[in-house]
């Protein structure tokens, strides 16, 4: 059996944002990063998550190693928009509904991946988990970067989830660049679903309660 690959070790760059001057230069740093295949710690309107490009499977690998990851694990996305979303899943007129009635925001749709999608991202699934955050440096950084990014808890698997920069950089000193926007809202993770023959189906219980998401459907 072929050993797990080492992770290079790289020095850890931090952007701190804390207006709006400084967006433009973060974000655009951490689209650099993601174009050479490095990782990138972001905000979410949850918690920090990890971002590397989809489409590449050495990117994607370099993020499974960072965390402790197993490879069979799919990793969620998040898009700028429903339309950006829709380069990496199908979307019939249902998901449309769901997306339409909560994004930007906490709810996560598992759909069937287009090509687009490296197979090392999905878990040798066929399925996309994805979402459009209610957090605008999450939604810029994907907007800059033209393509949905990954957004997997960051911290090492099984740890607690990191709602702030600093609990970021201690968990995860070799992150590549890590955009510091001071601390996360926090709270419950991103509620789950996916559908069935246009049959909404609860996979995880999260931010947004499945009462609403049965009825935003009728």
């Amino acid at each position: 059996m072929r050993p797990p690959p080492r992770l290079k070790r790289s020095e850890l760059v931090r952007i701190i944002v804390n207006d709006e001057p400084s967006l433009a230069p973060a974000i655009a740093a951490a689209v650099e990063a993601l174009r050479a295949g490095r990782v990138v710690a972001f905000p979410t309107d949850t918690l920090y998550g990890l971002a590397v490009d989809p489409r590449r499977p050495d990117a994607v690998e370099r993020l499974f190693v960072l965390k402790g990851r197993d490879a069979r694990s799919a990793v969620p996305l998040v898009a700028a928009t429903l339309e950006q979303a829709m380069l990496v899943a199908t979307f019939t007129g249902r998901e449309r509904q769901a997306a339409a009635a909560f994004w930007p925001g906490p709810l996560t749709i598992v759909a069937a991946a287009t090509s687009a999608v490296t197979p090392e991202a999905l878990g040798r699934q066929q399925t996309v988990a994805i979402r459009v955050p209610a957090h605008e440096i999450a939604r810029e950084l994907a907007r800059a970067f033209r393509f949905p990014i990954t957004a997997t808890s960051a911290n090492r698997s099984g740890q607690p989830a990191a709602d702030s920069a600093d609990a970021v950089a201690s968990a995860l000193p070799d992150v590549d660049v890590l955009v510091d926007a001071g601390r996360a809202p926090g709270g419950a993770p991103s509620t789950i679903i996916s559908f069935e023959d246009a049959r909404p189906i609860l996979l995880r219980e999260g931010a947004v309660p499945w009462e609403r998401v049965i009825k935003s459907l009728q």
